[in-house]
């Protein structure tokens, strides 16, 4: 007796604080982060928009994401999980690595929010300066 075989492809995607673990399965394009459906979860088409790029950008629209992410807010979310994606679409076809590569999904982004310093009003903005 045959058994059914799962195949998945797991990769990590970050953006400043968010953090995207992606589970990508054979299917018929369903987006699931956190359990709940990506247009639910992100509120946003825009940002809707953002995470289906990778599968739009090599005409792959035939899996099924699932996506657990923590941290940050949903923009950055989003571009964590748009990365991994196009990770685990690499892992899946190592062909779409230079496309992908080419549009821009597979470089992470480390810019981050600077912390706030002593002495400061901000990261780096001063109290206003008075002679008298």
């Amino acid at each position: 007796m045959a058994t059914k075989q799962l195949v998945q492809f797991c990769a990590t995607g970050r953006r400043k604080t968010a953090t995207a673990r992606i589970f990508l399965r054979p299917g018929s394009g369903k987006v699931t982060v956190n359990a709940r459906e990506a247009g639910v979860y992100l509120h946003r088409a825009v940002l809707e928009m953002v995470v289906r790029q990778p599968m739009v950008v090599t005409n792959q629209p035939d899996w099924d994401v699932m996506v657990n992410v923590h941290g940050g807010g949903k923009s950055g979310q989003a571009e964590a999980i748009r990365m991994g994606i196009a990770r685990a679409l690499v892992m899946a076809h190592p062909g779409l690595r230079s496309e992908l590569r080419k549009a821009g999904f597979l470089t992470r982004d480390g810019r981050k929010v600077e912390r706030k310093k002593y002495g400061r009003a901000g990261a780096r903005r001063r109290f206003q300066f008075s002679k008298r």
